[in-house]
């Protein structure tokens, strides 16, 4: 059973640490809704991959091609009486805006229709920083976004009961901040609701454009308002009392404040705030920091706005009233037009998500709180640039690199790329622009009808499950337009950027029923020039690009399925390493050092890393690329389990804790047990920040330490983790936030972390990152270095300029992943647990019992020899500042 069944199947009123997106799925099952749809879109994907995927007893579930299809069946579901939803991330949204628009104008009694679009307002994971609010209420669409955790859960009922009461789509313009991070929610009891009856005709769905007209005007005159005024009395919106106390803790916390101020006085509370969605969780750890106590408007009803509810608000209000909303000014400008004094972001404000610090400078910009902050860090002394990177053993390095060859004989001018996976070989030279989804062959055809002697000097890439979302238009108009030159889709069977869902060239679909759509067939019927080449063999690869290329000259036009299977979905047998470096043949050429992979070591002579993939057993790229045949085979040969040995010796993608696609996989089950641990023993709140590479093992330690808050009692106040997602790859930076108490964001605010780990050396050098840490906070340093592809290693910083910068700090230093080599964990897989031990010995830590610990490690989710051998490893951690 998976631990979203548990979820759905958990009694009224458990409590669960769980995801922003799961939350939202749980709410969509509890509120009784019958359908769901939409297309993979960081940062939306989880609400149907990680969570609706596994209650298809219970719902009707599916991928579609692209947003504008999922939109329109969708519809269809409503017209048929279903409650639905539909996920997707905002360019989704402007995929499929003809759908979503004339949908809105559609007013007959139908099943609920809502609308679950994710914002990424960093962006992280898509180029979008649009806010879609403007194009929402043009269409009349009521638009709700949910404040914390809790109402991620709950706001899945309440748009269903919006959309059924006045007849309307509904948006939740989730937050991709609480998307993706995990935070504590209590359950309700589930409902049933019935399908509403089909009607007697559908000519209410016919929409001609006198129709259209019509319908808008009752929109605007009928539906609009109603909705707003039922706003004006719900749950949608509170005033809230924050009741802070005198400080974070009672204990050093970085801001100067006059204790003798009385914080209750009316000079106090002569200003105010309105936030919109999870900027309220982002103001009240603000507000934390400041400790101030102002009057709070919070609203997740952002369109039709509450006018009456704001403007009683304003009128509390006799010094200046702030409006904190992510996105661009929608609420601040529809406010002012209301005749109020606000005081929001300057007329060209850069600002699309707020933080903790931002707030802090806006507040205290404006107002005279009496906080004094430390001197932020100016390193001079800066991290190793980490681009994010495709995975190793990924099926398009070896086309990547025979582009960049291409490019360097000057053969090839240039590659239009895509969005996706294929997006990412940027940084391998492979493409050179990007546009949105299916764009690259389309761009290449305006480029080449312009300048036609570059048809045979350019290429388009796609991947596949872009061509079938939008890029097979792309391949028809090269047809139906004559343009002749190279297209080519990079076919990896699956959705892979957004976590591997299927697409139609994937074998089966959501469902796990067969597909009997061919992606080869369906672009062989444009009737042009079509072949397929395997993605492990570069010499193929290079023959036919330059084939195409020559024929592109003379006027045809070519598609090249360049195909080879996604290696997070390869059977993790096939992963195993079996190559090693020839020394005698090896000339130190560096010429092997196109992945994470493999790395050149102080002697620049390669090794492979515990990230290698062994490219899924096929014909390895670095192998390919040695011109001296100094990457040989060797027997792989995995021993016998060994209980006396802390972990056995083990290849690189065996199971264990760092194995992010298990991690990923995994939703967090509060675990209801006896706690042993007294809260008047603990401090009110703890907060850490983690920093490492893709791959070591950071979402470890949330998973753990929501455990291990649970059991000591944190859920009766708060437990919330922040995780680095969408273009994070295995070897990219990230950052986790872990908070237990009286605690709000998963964004920290500066100087309240009570310790960094950093689990690769150069990361803690990251902008900003020291800067969280509280004065005599500690920072936990495992001194481990990955070296990125194509970084030369005198670029990393020295041990000694490192240690130079943190002089001033307490620092407990490790070589986690030595330690672990010696006790025969042979990549040192499990040295994040044996850090794990050793943050359990530093304050605060370290005021919660040993068992407490243990126990939670022997409750993950993992075979039981992984438990045991991590919990070793925590032992030896917990021994190491003895040693």
């Amino acid at each position: 059973m998976s631990h979203f069944v548990e979820m759905v199947n958990s009694p009224t009123n458990s409590k669960l640490v769980v995801q922003g997106n799961v939350s939202f799925a749980l709410g969509v099952i509890h509120a009784g809704y019958h359908a769901a749809d939409g297309y993979p879109g960081t940062p939306s994907t989880e609400v149907i991959d990680k969570a609706l995927n596994y209650v298809q007893d219970r719902i009707k579930v599916g991928w579609s091609v692209n947003e504008a299809v999922a939109v329109s069946l969708a519809v269809g579901h409503a017209i048929a009486g279903s409650d639905v939803v539909v996920t997707m991330k905002i360019p989704g949204v402007f995929q499929a805006a003809d759908a979503i628009t004339t949908s809105a104008f559609y007013n007959a009694p139908a099943g609920a229709l809502v609308i679950y679009a994710a914002t990424d307002y960093v962006p992280s994971s898509t180029q979008h920083v649009i806010d879609a609010r403007y194009f929402f209420a043009s269409a009349r669409i009521p638009v709700l976004e949910p404040r914390n955790h809790q109402e991620m859960y709950e706001i899945a009922c309440s748009a269903a009961d919006i959309s059924r009461k006045f007849n309307t789509p509904v948006v939740v313009l989730a937050s991709g901040i609480l998307a993706h991070s995990e935070g504590l929610i209590t359950t309700k009891a589930p409902r049933l609701v019935e399908p509403r009856k089909i009607p007697d005709n559908l000519n209410p769905w016919m929409l001609l454009p006198t129709i259209a007209r019509e319908n808008y005007n009752i929109a605007t005159t009928e539906r609009i308002p109603d909705v707003q005024k039922w706003y004006e009395s719900s749950h949608l919106i509170t005033e809230i009392d924050n009741g802070f106390d005198s400080g974070i803790d009672g204990e050093g916390d970085n801001a100067s404040v006059d204790e003798s101020s009385d914080k209750n006085s009316d000079e106090k509370k002569s200003w105010g705030i309105i936030v919109a969605g999870d900027c309220e969780i982002i103001v009240n750890e603000a507000l934390a920091v400041l400790r101030q106590k102002p009057s709070i408007l919070s609203i997740s009803a952002v369109y039709p706005i509450p006018e009456d509810r704001i403007k009683k608000f304003a009128e509390k209000v006799s010094g200046k009233l702030f409006i904190i909303e992510n996105g661009d000014k929608f609420l601040q400008e529809k406010i002012s037009l209301l005749g109020l004094s606000v005081v929001g972001k300057d007329k060209f404000s850069t600002i699309t998500q707020w933080t903790c610090a931002s707030i802090i400078n806006h507040l205290t910009k404006h107002l005279e709180i009496p906080y004094s902050p430390n001197q932020s860090k100016k390193l001079s002394l800066q991290p190793v640039k980490r681009p994010p990177i495709i995975c190793p053993g990924c099926p398009y390095r070896g086309f990547a690199l025979v582009v960049k060859k291409l490019k360097k004989k000057k053969k090839l001018y240039a590659s239009f790329g895509d969005i996706g996976c294929s997006t990412l070989i940027y940084f391998l030279n492979g493409i050179d622009t990007v546009s949105c989804m299916g764009a690259s062959d389309s761009m290449r055809q305006g480029f080449v009808i312009s300048r036609p002697e570059m048809a045979s000097k350019t290429i388009s890439v796609i991947g596949d499950s872009c061509e079938c979302h939008s890029g097979l238009d792309s391949t028809r108009n090269a047809v139906f337009r004559k343009v002749p030159g190279v297209k080519v889709i990079l076919d990896n069977r699956t959705t892979a950027m957004t976590g591997g869902q299927p697409a139609p060239s994937s074998i089966q679909n959501l469902a796990g029923q067969n597909n009997y759509f061919n992606l080869l067939k369906a672009v062989e019927a444009e009737n042009e020039r079509t072949l397929k080449v395997d993605a492990f063999d570069m010499k193929q690869i290079e023959h036919e690009l330059l084939s195409a290329l020559e024929l592109a000259e003379k006027g045809v036009y070519s598609t090249i399925i360049v195909e080879g299977p996604c290696i997070r979905e390869v059977d993790r047998s096939k992963k195993a390493l079996e190559l090693e470096i020839d020394l005698e043949k090896c000339k130190k050429c560096g010429l092997c050092d196109v992945c994470s992979g493999i790395e050149l070591n102080e002697d620049k002579i390669p090794k492979f890393t515990e990230l290698c993939a062994n490219c899924g057993s096929l014909s390895p790229i670095c192998q390919q690329t040695c011109p001296f045949n100094a990457i040989v085979p060797i027997d792989h040969i995995i021993p016998e389990v060994d209980d006396k040995r802390i972990v056995k010796s083990i290849s690189p993608q065996d199971v264990s804790i760092q194995d992010v696609s298990i991690e990923e996989k995994k939703d967090e089950v509060a675990i209801k047990e006896v706690r042993s641990v007294s809260m008047d023993k603990l401090p009110s709140s703890i907060r850490l920040a983690i920093r490492g590479v893709g791959g070591q093992g950071n979402l470890f330690f949330g998973k753990v330490l929501s455990k291990v808050a649970f059991k000591a009692n944190y859920d009766q106040r708060n437990i919330v983790k922040g995780d680095t997602h969408g273009m994070a790859q295995l070897g990219g930076s990230v950052i986790s936030t872990f908070s237990c108490g009286e605690v709000y964001s998963p964004i920290l605010a500066p100087y309240t972390a009570d310790v960094l780990v950093v689990m690769e050396a150069s990361e803690v050098l990251r902008s900003e990152f020291l800067d969280l840490l509280k004065p005599q906070g500690t920072i936990i340093l495992n001194n481990f270095k990955a070296l990125p592809i194509n970084v030369k290693r005198e670029v990393y910083p020295l041990v000694e300029q490192i240690d130079k910068v943190l002089a001033e700090y307490k620092v407990i230093k490790v070589d986690a992943n030595k330690i672990m080599v010696k006790l025969g964990d042979k990549y040192g897989k499990a040295s994040n647990v044996l850090v794990l031990g050793i943050l359990s010995t530093v304050s605060p830590f370290d005021l919660i019992s040993e068992e407490l610990w243990v126990n939670s490690l022997k409750e993950m989710p993992y075979k039981e020899s992984i438990n045991t051998a991590n919990i070793r490893a925590f032992k030896k951690g917990r021994s190491f500042k003895e040693s």
